[in-house]
């Protein structure tokens, strides 16, 4: 490990996503954007569905990242995610029709819609598209 990297690691129900030493990795918050190097703070955030950026030393990487927990100690990251995709996985065809689905529902202000719900899905399409883009 590098003098200015920590480890990071991605868990998700189904695999380990990502698994490394970064410089620096950036995501959206229920209380913004952070951004976290090596000897942040401890603590503990929940994530807002947002782009979440991998910065390593000879690279960066982007992830569509929707859902989850963090975990930041000093010299170490762990992301609980519940739904994190690479640009590649992402289907944008079906990203766009889900947006517009979204937009339509919210549009419609129809009784007994679920806002919440809806918003949600509307920000999960966003990201997956920004992802892609």
């Amino acid at each position: 490990m590098a003098e200015n990297t920590f480890s990071l690691k991605i868990i998700t129900p189904e695999r380990v996503f990502f698994e490394g030493d970064v410089e620096m990795v950036e995501f959206n918050t229920t209380e913004g954007e952070i951004g976290i190097y090596k000897n942040h703070v401890p603590t503990t955030v929940i994530v807002k569905p947002g782009i979440l950026t991998i910065t390593m030393p000879e690279e960066q990487k982007i992830a569509a990242l929707h859902a989850g927990f963090v975990e930041i100690l000093q010299d170490s990251v762990t992301i609980l995610a519940e739904i994190i995709e690479w640009p590649g996985e992402i289907d944008e065809e079906r990203a766009e029709e889900a947006k517009r689905r979204a937009e339509e529902r919210l549009e419609s202000k129809a009784d007994g819609l679920d806002t919440l719900r809806a918003e949600i899905a509307l920000r999960r399409a966003i990201t997956r598209i920004q992802a892609i883009k």
